[in-house]
């Protein structure tokens, strides 16, 4: 008995449509069916696929113009409900794409346009992944599932750049002046509680008593009145 062979490839799930009516997803392998049958399979595959979108415009919430970029990792997750949102043309999934990117700009351009300018610069990573419950469950009405939604980078006007490049410098260099200031105070107050310990110890001015005489030596004056001499405690 002759048979008719369809095949659905590696890495790839079919759906088996039975006179234009779907009958049944099959997983990859080949099947046999009758001549006569009016049968047809449709392949998608399954492997990732991922897009990487530049230079997209957006304004802070200080309307300050920047650019930024994205990625996105995607595969097919639920056959049945990506065919019947894009069909079974060779470019349906170029149209799922457009539209997953059209969701993740939005969103995005949702958050990015809630922070000020030296605020998003500052949080820039706490935003890097977005890949966020709600944004899954939009992409997964497609049919689709997000493996991985990541900004690449944002990119400020040199203007806004050079803004912040000094303000850097300046916090830089006040917190090296508050250190030194504090280095400076502690060295005052040891200098002090030093000079305080040294008031009344005697082996201290027994030693300023013996430079005293020494200096006077030194000038020739051999007769001198004292009074009384400290002694040194050992």
């Amino acid at each position: 008995m002759f048979y008719k062979e369809l095949e659905v490839a590696p890495n790839s799930v079919g759906l088996l449509f039975k006179k234009n009516v779907f009958q049944q997803e099959l997983s990859a392998g080949i099947y046999k069916f009758s001549p006569w049958e009016k049968v047809h399979i449709i392949s998608l595959s399954q492997k990732l696929r991922s897009v990487r979108v530049v230079n997209q415009e957006v304004l802070t919430a200080d309307n300050i113009a920047l650019r930024f970029s994205f990625y996105l990792a995607y595969k097919l997750d639920n056959t049945k409900l990506f065919v019947d949102n894009f069909g079974v043309e060779a470019d349906n999934f170029a149209v799922a794409e457009q539209q997953i990117v059209a969701v993740a700009q939005v969103l995005l351009r949702q958050k990015i346009a809630t922070f000020s300018s030296e605020k998003l610069n500052e949080c820039r990573n706490d935003i890097t992944d977005f890949k966020e419950e709600d944004f899954c469950n939009e992409v997964a009405t497609l049919g689709l599932k997000i493996i991985k939604a990541q900004l690449i980078d944002i990119t400020f006007p040199k203007s806004v750049q050079d803004l912040f490049s000094r303000v850097l410098e300046s916090k830089i260099r006040a917190t090296s002046e508050l250190e030194n200031a504090r280095t400076a105070v502690a060295t005052a107050r040891a200098l002090k509680n030093a000079s305080e310990l040294m008031k009344g110890d005697e082996n201290i001015k027994f030693f300023q008593y013996l430079e005293t005489i020494t200096k006077i030596a030194d000038k020739g004056k051999h007769t001198f009145v004292i009074g009384e001499v400290p002694t040194a405690k050992i």
